[in-house]
């Protein structure tokens, strides 16, 4: 009886291990040194060079390995405005990715820093309204995003993720107003509520 026990304690333990956890992350931060040549051919990087305001949220499954995946969506309004010379009367861009993340182990790190580097495809919306309509886009693409940081708990439900990506456009559109291929993309530093 006592071997049996021995024996099952153990795998009681391990069971009660979640094997997985599931992370719902809301984030705000900047996007900068963005380069595009949608809306203004004459000086294509400069209509998404400006550091702009973004915001979102990102749910994560991490494994207690090496391995998780991750859905993220964001959203930067007046993502081609320039200022008052500004052809540009309303604009943005939001994506839509799913990543692979890769992470070390839960055994290493346990509840201290995280690091982690991701990858994925997904799908980017570009919008930009300008004065009179006659440079209006609007383009679905296909995107790569590409990416790391690292994730911390404060408290067993609660903790914060810093995060730095790059996202780049793999697909044409050629109904946007551009000279040749169409060409977005931009990097975005975040800092996100993690909740468990």
């Amino acid at each position: 009886m006592f071997l049996v026990a021995a024996w099952l304690f153990p795998a009681a333990a391990h069971a009660q291990k979640p094997h997985a956890q599931l992370l719902v992350i809301p984030f705000w931060g900047y996007k900068f040194r963005g380069h595009t040549n949608i809306v203004d051919p004459a000086n294509p990087a400069h209509p998404g060079g400006a550091t702009k305001t973004t915001f979102g949220g990102s749910i994560d499954l991490l494994s207690r390995g090496l391995v998780g995946t991750e859905a993220d969506f964001e959203h930067t309004p007046h993502f081609f405005d320039t200022g008052l010379q500004s052809l540009t009367v309303q604009s943005s861009v939001t994506t839509l990715v799913g990543n692979a993340i890769f992470t070390l182990p839960l055994a290493l790190t346990q509840e201290s820093l995280r690091p982690y580097a991701l990858g994925g495809l997904g799908w980017m919306h570009a919008s930009n309204i300008t004065q009179a309509h006659v440079l209006d886009t609007t383009s679905n693409l296909l995107a790569l995003d590409v990416g790391g940081g690292a994730i911390g708990f404060l408290s067993p439900r609660a903790g914060v993720r810093f995060d730095v990506r790059h996202f780049k456009n793999l697909t044409n559109d050629r109904q946007a107003v551009t000279f040749g291929p169409t060409r977005l993309s931009y990097w975005r530093l975040t800092i996100g509520l993690v909740l468990r």
